[in-house]
């Protein structure tokens, strides 16, 4: 017997997996018969079931943190970290893993667990129509149960899951747009909300044209355009400053928040990278102090702190970076 969607999906959407909705995937998952799960297609007519109160109780006890269903056969979450949270993936009978992260995915783990990877990383301010594109052909295409993921899985990835949604059908936006309220996805992030309540059903012909080599590891800059990127992200932050941490009037397009996340996220991806990864010891414990310092200031505005906690969680953004500069690039 194959898994078959529910009668009223909406029952199942925007749950974090507590253990008797865990149990009942489970269930589900051990009726298959193997086959693939059925994966939605530009023809399904949008959901107009009324949207349940969402759950914004704590995520399910796992490795997976902020693990929710979207759709019968899409989830979204954190990035799987060590074998225990691939386990559990693979108990959901996940079969294709979504990174919108910068990060490298973990290709060994999730082959290990008869999982495929797929990595198109995404910024804060949203998906470009590209990424919007091969996001949703990778979930018609590739096998499913499917999961997406960011880094802590409550912001680019919940997003990324909508926005494709919406292009197949699955979901109407302002459904997905619930979906991200119940996900936690800040209202700070501007962008990511307009991506949901913006994205339409493309038809089946324009997902046809999207790339479909779906790579399990995006190509990533290299050192010199990482720095280019940070820089540039520091630059926009010096402005958003100047602005009292609003929004600029003479640059719309920069959102603290998003521009606080950006840094914070180049940053912590530049840890991994190799080039970085051959510098000295001082060079590694310098940019880990950077990015734990953007997070802060990210967190911050999350918050909506004062101005004066901003600026102080700014300077020490700055002095982190002076620092590094001094020794490694003045």
């Amino acid at each position: 017997m194959s898994m078959r969607y529910p009668r009223n999906p909406a029952l199942f959407w925007f749950v974090p997996l507590s253990p008797c909705i865990l149990t009942l995937t489970l269930l589900l998952t051990a009726c298959s018969d193997g086959a693939r799960a059925p994966v939605a297609s530009a023809s399904h007519t949008p959901s107009r079931e009324p949207v349940p109160t969402p759950v914004t109780g704590p995520a399910a006890e796992g490795p997976v943190h902020n693990l929710f269903v979207v759709t019968p056969v899409l989830y979204s979450g954190s990035g799987p970290t060590g074998d225990a949270a691939f386990d559990q993936l693979a108990q959901l009978g996940i079969r294709t893993i979504i990174s919108v992260d910068g990060a490298v995915p973990d290709i060994e783990r999730a082959t290990a667990h008869g999982m495929r990877y797929v990595h198109v990383p995404v910024g804060y301010n949203g998906l470009a129509p590209e990424q919007q594109r091969t996001l949703a052909r990778a979930l018609r295409d590739l096998p499913g149960p499917v999961f997406v993921h960011c880094h802590h899985g409550v912001h680019r990835g919940p997003t990324a899951a909508a926005v494709a949604s919406v292009l197949l059908g699955t979901l109407d936006n302002e459904t997905a747009t619930a979906f991200l309220r119940a996900a936690g996805t800040a209202p700070s992030y501007t962008g990511l909300y307009a991506c949901v309540a913006e994205a339409r059903p493309a038809p089946p012909e324009v997902l046809d044209a999207a790339p479909a080599d779906f790579p399990a590891i995006a190509i990533v800059s290299g050192m010199v355009r990482t720095m280019v990127a940070i820089d540039l992200a520091y630059d926009h932050l010096k402005t958003i400053r100047a602005a009292g941490w609003r929004v600029p009037a003479d640059h719309p397009d920069l959102v603290p928040v998003a521009e606080a996340g950006r840094l914070a996220d180049l940053l912590r991806v530049f840890l991994d990278d190799p080039d970085a990864k051959g510098q000295s010891t001082e060079f590694l414990e310098m940019l880990r102090a950077s990015a734990a310092a953007a997070t802060t200031l990210e967190r911050e505005l999350l918050g909506n702190a004062q101005v004066d906690v901003l600026n102080a969680a700014f300077t020490r953004v700055a002095d982190s970076c002076r620092n590094c500069h001094a020794v490694y690039r003045d």
